[in-house]
């Protein structure tokens, strides 16, 4: 392609400064493009561990706590709510709608109240998409939404496949009332993909699907359904509700004669005007991870999980969750030119515009494309910056589960954030997790301890991209590397001095962690006004 030189004027910039238009209605579009989600067969990553993941993408509650174990009378209930994902602290309840209520558990598991809920103490993690799919399958009478499920299960369940069979029968009894969904579901030892869809409004009830992931493979979900065939002899890989070919039949998106294909019946296929059973995302993902298999984005169909040309790491994965196909075809920046003088070398290059940015708004995107048509290309990129938090899941099956789980959490655009590591076993989080920063601009809101930063980044993303980054390569180095002494620190308390010692030793770590990441990004917040304060 022809390459264009502009020249983009601070004014301009400034445009990159404003949050992308979010995605905020309880009826999402057919393709809302909200969240990715990258799952790793334990055979698959280079330490034998399971992960799964999750970026939240969207204006969601960006508050989150640690909900204790407990232990319940009989005949005890738990009431179940819709709205809960746009409150503000634990204790709000504004927009909240009392759905019903069911049994309570006799017993429940501590589990990391995300808008999502995402990991228990038994290493039960969670993450998740939206698929949308068919209007007509909704049924807003349904009971449970999905953060709802999956709360539900974490409290309830510790393996993959106990989650995904209490999900279908609390659907099955109760119903379904979200649009469709995709959870990533894993254990110390599996990984499994399951997408839920309603009925329709004459019917309570759910269908689902549900395919294991194999252990040597890695699979991804980004807003798309993508299960297929369903071979439900082969109880290793598959699950489904008991109605899932009745359902199709009934409503007529299956004529019963022609390969059932799941996310042709209940999604119609017809996403980005096309029909495929994948998005961008997906597609650069897993070609990245398998280019030998020479993948094609012109496909219909992509499958759901590919083996990878080599191990993959949990860096790996937290590299993928910041991918903006920089030097790709598939760059948005890759025609924002301008001629510099190499400092080096003395020479003229021409350069990527140190203005430009992979976040750019609409508006920006909008005008450049008005002084020369086609220049930007608007690509959904995976790290985007109206995340609210995103997560990488660990789960390993030598470790005890209170250290083995751990939730490598960021806040804000992932591309820009560091991870911070909460153990399936911390027991409580510092006083700025509790509180959403979504609404307004709050400082003691964790969101708004690395966002302030992150969007000034942007206003020259070439002049700061190395400094951002450097910082976020420095916190996933240091967290890493004292993995091994955590480990074993914390075996060494359960022994001594008792697993409430131990716990209490993660859950310090945690807020530790937490701590200095805020730190260096209020200090880059700082040295970025002072940077940008009389212009560039």
């Amino acid at each position: 392609m022809k390459k264009y030189v502009l020249t983009v004027i601070s004014l301009v910039c400034c445009c990159s400064f404003l949050l992308a238009q979010e995605y905020n209605s309880t009826l999402p579009p057919l393709n809302p493009e909200s969240c990715t989600s990258i799952m790793v067969g334990k055979k698959a990553s280079t330490d034998g561990s399971v992960m799964t993941s999750h970026t939240c993408d969207g204006n969601y509650r960006t508050w989150m706590e640690v909900v204790p174990a407990a232990r319940y009378e009989k005949d005890t209930t738990v009431s179940i709510y819709s709205g809960r994902m746009h409150t503000t602290t634990p204790d709000d309840r504004t927009g909240m709608t009392l759905k019903g209520s069911i049994p309570e558990a006799r017993s429940t598991y501590q589990f990391l109240n995300t808008a999502y809920p995402c990991l228990n103490e038994k290493q039960l993690g969670i993450g998740e998409t939206t698929i949308s799919g068919r209007k007509e399958l909704v049924n807003e009478k349904g009971m449970f939404m999905i953060e709802e499920l999956a709360k539900i299960a974490l409290q309830r369940c510790t393996t993959a496949r106990e989650a995904i069979r209490l999900m279908g029968d609390l659907v099955k009894k109760y119903g379904y009332g979200d649009w469709g969904e995709c959870l990533t579901i894993a254990d110390p030892n599996e990984v499994w993909h399951f997408e839920v869809f309603g009925e329709g409004p004459d019917q309570l009830g759910g269908v689902w699907a549900a395919v294991r992931i194999p252990d040597d493979h890695v699979g991804v979900s980004a807003n798309v359904p993508r299960i297929s065939t369903l071979n439900l002899k082969d109880t290793d890989h598959y699950m489904a509700s008991e109605n899932v070919f009745d359902v199709a039949k009934k409503l007529g998106f299956w004529d019963g004669k022609k390969p059932f294909r799941f996310w042709e019946a209940y999604a119609g296929g017809n996403y980005f005007g096309e029909k495929k059973s994948f998005s961008l995302r997906e597609y650069y993902i897993l070609n990245a991870l398998a280019p030998s298999l020479h993948l094609s984005y012109d496909a219909e169909e992509l499958p759901i999980s590919v083996k990878p040309d080599s191990a993959v790491s949990v860096q790996k994965v937290m590299a993928l969750l910041r991918e903006t196909y920089a030097g790709s075809e598939f760059d948005v920046t890759k025609n924002l030119k301008v001629t510099a003088k190499n400092k080096e070398t003395g020479r003229t290059d021409t350069i990527i515009s140190p203005a430009a940015n992979p976040w750019m708004t609409s508006d920006m995107i909008t005008m450049l494309n008005g002084i020369k048509p086609n220049t930007v290309q608007k690509n959904r990129l995976v790290a985007v910056p109206q995340c609210s938090y995103s997560t990488v899941i660990q789960l390993r099956s030598w470790l005890p589960d209170a250290v083995g789980g751990v939730a490598w959490i960021a806040f804000d655009n992932p591309g820009q954030s560091p991870r911070i590591p909460v153990f399936a076993g911390t027991t409580s989080l510092p006083a700025c997790f509790a509180v959403c920063g979504q609404a307004a601009h709050r400082e003691d809101a964790i969101v708004w301890k690395y966002r302030t930063a992150n969007k000034l980044a942007t206003v020259r993303w070439g002049a700061t991209k190395e400094t951002v980054l450097s910082a976020v390569a420095h916190f996933e180095e240091k967290g890493l590397s004292e993995m091994p002494f955590v480990e074993n620190r914390y075996q060494t308390l359960s022994q001594t001095k008792g697993e409430e010692a131990a716990r209490a030793y993660l859950t310090q770590y945690t807020a530790d962690f937490a701590g200095a990441t805020i730190l260096r990004w209020e200090e880059m917040a700082d040295a970025f006004w002072k940077k940008f304060a009389r212009g560039f």
